[in-house]
């Protein structure tokens, strides 16, 4: 049911989903450090949504009888100059796992495996939100003149990402 070509990609790209939700913690918990419950707030959501991708691409292997074979997990870095670099940071990574998700997409149809296809077709549009999401983000940043440091500004980005939690 699965192009054997596919089962090796499909969970690195598990690895991959692990790491997004191990850095999207890392990141709550520096905001949390911060004193920028809106941020960490934001993130922790993050942290669940990343698990849930881990597991559609788990589930997916096991329904087509492929092995799944977990990987080590490499620690993302717990040093943040700012929440600016932190979003920053988050949209950088958000395009790289959709540059991920659309390779895999590209191998699938290139074997001819329709049915990988499909599946990643939800995960293909779930990065769409998230690269749409959190351009938003950077783009209200640069509206709201906000470059990192401490003030009105910081307050108020902490309350913008508070308002995304639930809009997302």
């Amino acid at each position: 049911m699965i192009h054997d070509d596919l089962v090796a990609p499909i969970n690195d790209q598990i690895t991959s989903e692990a790491y997004a939700s191990q850095l999207y913690l890392q990141m709550s918990m520096w905001a949390e450090d911060k004193g920028l419950p809106g941020a960490s707030k934001f993130f922790r959501g993050h942290v669940a949504e990343e698990m849930d991708h881990r597991n559609r691409l788990v589930d997916y292997l096991v329904e087509c009888d492929a092995p799944v074979r977990l990987q080590a997990i490499p620690a993302p870095t717990a040093e943040f100059e700012s929440l600016v670099s932190i979003i920053n940071a988050a949209y950088d990574h958000e395009k790289m796992v959709t540059e991920q998700i659309d390779a895999l997409a590209s191998l699938a149809l290139d074997r001819r495996d329709f049915n990988t296809f499909n599946m990643l077709q939800w995960f293909i549009a779930e990065q769409r939100e998230e690269l749409v999401l959190f351009r938003g983000i950077v783009d209200y940043m640069k509206l709201a003149g906000f470059t990192g440091g401490p003030g009105d500004a910081l307050v108020n980005l902490d309350t913008f990402l508070l308002s995304q939690c639930h809009a997302h």
